[in-house]
């Protein structure tokens, strides 16, 4: 059991909103449609299987996720879209990774910049901050689904390598190479997960306070809410009163 970021589980949550939105559909088609370039096939393609497994859990309609294969497999028009991963620092020198799929490059990346130095942050150059996090395969459970033994006596054998207690929920954190097998344990055992993705999951985490703190989470406010932004990962943590005065 490890120790976990309080802006973590609410960005969780947020995410829960973002679905009901709707927002959500768009970020899992963009997700298909590049997924699907590497063949159209889920069974000879884990990128595509685990999109296509990430839009059935938001509920997207199966005619949705055949059109968004077929414009990533060229069958349909409209699948030119670029991936564009950033790294840069925020306020308090918290370290940021966003995924961006665009299809006007030059504008994303001029809309991501501004939004860096608005809030008091900084691109970097690539490689400048991704050997502080981890690509693991991150499972977010609600806690009244399931209990923390049941966890671990499906998951470890599928390959979990940790359960952490994040507040209302469990994070089940694993190797990205199972990440699917674990998901089809859960689904065999009929227990619903809020969010399954492969993820870039901080080495430590930096405690932001004040100023930095505000900064860091309207930066990442900023970030989410950009069209274009696939995910956002960062090694920042706040403090309860942070939260509360967030809240």
């Amino acid at each position: 059991m490890s120790g976990h970021s309080k802006w973590a589980t609410i960005k969780h949550k947020k995410a829960a909103t973002d679905a009901k939105r709707g927002k959500i559909f768009t970020r899992i088609i963009k997700e298909i449609m590049i997924a699907a370039r590497s063949g159209g096939d889920p069974d000879g393609n884990p990128r595509l299987r685990t999109a296509i497994a990430a839009a059935k859990g938001v509920s997207m309609p199966n005619d949705n996720i055949k059109k968004a294969i077929m414009r990533g497999t060229g069958e349909l028009e409209g699948g030119q879209i670029d991936e564009i991963m950033f790294e840069g620092y925020g306020p308090g020198g918290a370290a940021v990774i966003v995924n961006v799929a665009t299809d006007n490059r030059n504008r994303t990346v001029s809309e991501i910049r501004h939004m860096f130095s608005k809030n008091g942050g900084n691109l970097g150059e690539q490689g400048s901050v991704a050997w502080m996090f981890e690509r693991k395969s991150q499972i977010i459970i609600e806690k009244d689904k399931a209990s923390e033994e049941q966890l671990m006596n499906l998951l470890l054998d599928a390959g979990a390598d940790d359960i952490r207690d994040n507040d209302d929920n469990w994070e089940v954190l694993g190797a990205p190479e199972n990440h699917n097998a674990m998901v089809e344990t859960l689904e065999k055992a009929g227990i619903p997960t809020e969010s399954a993705e492969i993820a870039m999951v901080p080495k430590n985490l930096l405690t932001l306070e004040g100023k930095n703190a505000s900064g860091m989470m309207r930066l990442s406010d900023a970030l989410e809410e950009h069209d274009d932004v696939q995910s956002v990962y960062s090694n920042f943590d706040v403090d309860e009163k942070e939260v509360e005065a967030l809240a």
